[in-house]
């Protein structure tokens, strides 16, 4: 595993740490499929939220959130219908980004966590 799926890999897993302190459950982590991947699906009482991990070492150059763009939340969309297609709920479905800003990467005491909900329709 290269550096930056390493680094890619430790910014998941701090989101869905992030998110289970929050009381959501974590269905799936990497979630791929033929029009692309989800980082984290999860729960909460009541939505289904598909989750996008961006993680950075500085919002100097731009918010992590920015790296999302129109074309990326297309994927995204496309790559929820499939998951629904395998995996029905009742609940509401919603879009999140997690910003995680850590300056020294891996070594970083305590990265910033930003969790933008609904960031998307």
């Amino acid at each position: 595993m290269g550096r930056s799926n390493l680094l890619g890999a430790w910014g998941e897993a701090l989101a869905a740490e992030y998110l289970r302190r929050k009381h959501y459950k974590i269905l799936a982590s990497g979630y791929r499929c033929r029009y692309g991947e989800i980082d984290l699906i999860a729960t909460n009482r009541t939505y289904l939220v598909f989750v996008e991990v961006k993680l950075r070492k500085s919002a100097d150059f731009a918010a992590a959130r920015e790296y999302v763009d129109r074309k990326k939340q297309e994927r995204l969309r496309a790559t929820a219908a499939m998951y629904l297609a395998q995996n029905s709920t009742a609940l509401r479905c919603r879009f999140d980004i997690i910003e995680i800003y850590a300056p020294d990467g891996m070594n970083t005491a305590h990265p910033e966590i930003n969790h933008m909900e609904d960031a998307f329709q």
